[in-house]
Order: C-alpha cells, then sequence, then structure tokens
C-alpha cells in the first residue's frame, strides 16, 4: 500500500470521513518533515545512549513476542496440565463467618489476658449469655459475614486470620491477638479454599497460560540472542575489596 494511501486510510478511520485536499496535503507535509528529522537525528547519533529509546526499542522486541504468543490457542488437555501445575495461582480463598467479643488493651491493660479467660469461661459455661453484654464496646463488627481468609488478614493482620482457620466452628475461643487487641471468637461457618474445575475458570487458566508461553518464548528467543554476544560485567574499582 503506497504510503499516501496509508495516511489516507488512517485519517478515514480515525475521523469516519476521507481527508480533504488540503487535510491531505497537510499530512504529507508532516510525513516529510517527520522523516527528514528522524533521519538528521541519526546521521548525529542522536539514538545513541538516550534511555527512553532504548527502553522504547526493547518494548517493540517485547510487543513481538507478545504478539507471537497471543496468536498461540491452548488445547484443554494443555490448559488443564496446566491447571494442575500451578494450583496455587487459581485457588479459591478460604472463606469464614464468625463472631467476636473485642478486648481494648488501653482499657484492661496488663489483666486483658485475665479478663478475658473470665469471658471465655462464661460464654463456654453459660451458653445463654448475651455475647453483646461482654467485652468492650468497639467499631469492629460483633459478626461478620462469609469474607476471604485474605480480606480477614488485611483486615486483622495475617497472624489473627491463621489462627482464626484453627478455631473449630460452632465454639467459643480464643484469645485472638490482633492491632484492635484481644478478640473471642465463635467461627460459625468455614468454606475449605479448593481450586476450580477447567470448566469454571477456562478463561483465567488460558490467559495465564498465554502469559506463562509469552515468557518462555522470551526466555527462548534472548538465549538465542545472547550466544552471539560476549558479556563482560566489570566490577567498580575496588568492589568487594576488605578494608
Amino acid at each position: 500500500m503506497p504510503k499516501i494511501e496509508q495516511i489516507a486510510t488512517v485519517f478515514t478511520k480515525t475521523w469516519q470521513r476521507p481527508p480533504t485536499a488540503e487535510e491531505l496535503k497537510g499530512l504529507i507535509d508532516d510525513q516529510v518533515k517527520e522523516e527528514i528529522l528522524v533521519r538528521q537525528a541519526l546521521e548525529l547519533k542522536l539514538d545513541k545512549d538516550d534511555t527512553v529509546i532504548r527502553r522504547r526499542l526493547r518494548q517493540k522486541i517485547e510487543f513481538l513476542n507478545a504478539a507471537d504468543a497471543e496468536a498461540l490457542t491452548a488445547t484443554d488437555a494443555e490448559l488443564d496440565a496446566f491447571l494442575k501445575a500451578n494450583p496455587a495461582v487459581f485457588e479459591i480463598d478460604p472463606m469464614l463467618s464468625f463472631q467476636q467479643i473485642v478486648l481494648d488493651g488501653q482499657r484492661h491493660g496488663e489483666a486483658i489476658e485475665q479478663n478475658a479467660a473470665a469471658i471465655l469461661e462464661v460464654l463456654l459455661s453459660q451458653p445463654a449469655a448475651d455475647p453483646a453484654s461482654l467485652g468492650d464496646a468497639s467499631l469492629l463488627p460483633p459478626e461478620l459475614p462469609l469474607t476471604s481468609k485474605t480480606s480477614i488478614g488485611k483486615t486483622f493482620g495475617a497472624d489473627f486470620a491463621e489462627e482464626l482457620d484453627k478455631i473449630p466452628v460452632g465454639r467459643w475461643a480464643g484469645p485472638v491477638k490482633s492491632a484492635f487487641g484481644l478478640h473471642l471468637i465463635r467461627v460459625t461457618e468455614r468454606v475449605p479454599g479448593h481450586v476450580p474445575a477447567l470448566n469454571e475458570i477456562r478463561d483465567a487458566v488460558a490467559r495465564e497460560w498465554t502469559n506463562a508461553k509469552r515468557k518462555e518464548l522470551e526466555d527462548q528467543r534472548f538465549a538465542v540472542l545472547l550466544k552471539r554476544y560476549v558479556v563482560r560485567i566489570e566490577s567498580p574499582t575496588g568492589a568487594g575489596a576488605g578494608p
């Protein structure tokens, strides 16, 4: 396709109409100016040791690799094998719902552990006791609906979430420590984490498979290019030398 026709086609697709004669002349003049200035810049070696240009050239090569990977199509067998080899990538987080009674560390001071133990004894020995009448007033909700373990960890801390996941369902336990204080916990429901079947997450698996193929393709092509060069890495003078 002639260059002028290319320019006119791009304009037409952008503005949904062909360019006028004056507009086309302006576009051609701009293209001529760009070509001359680029050639002048190359003649002056302005492309050498320019970080922005180097990064752009690297991006263009990586884009070519990405395009080749995007053109690949995985079979169901390949996707299933990829899923089985990378279960942690696709695992659905465990979920828990729980009730909590919070004791404020500043309010209870050194007696907080003892006070928590006393409240837990009441909860275990008097099943009819109202949890709302125990513990301290708090902005934290007395009950949390089913929430992912990861989200719980983000709110209360990873250690809290791990301890919570060990508590049997339906029985008050604790105390469990968080940045908010000590918590007495009653887990009301637990949904274990699991890896879905391929037919449930096929698009996600296909996307990750393509990403892995792109990385594999990049590594293979770079390995071939690397063989064409001798790489010398010179340490700064005195680097690694003792006192």
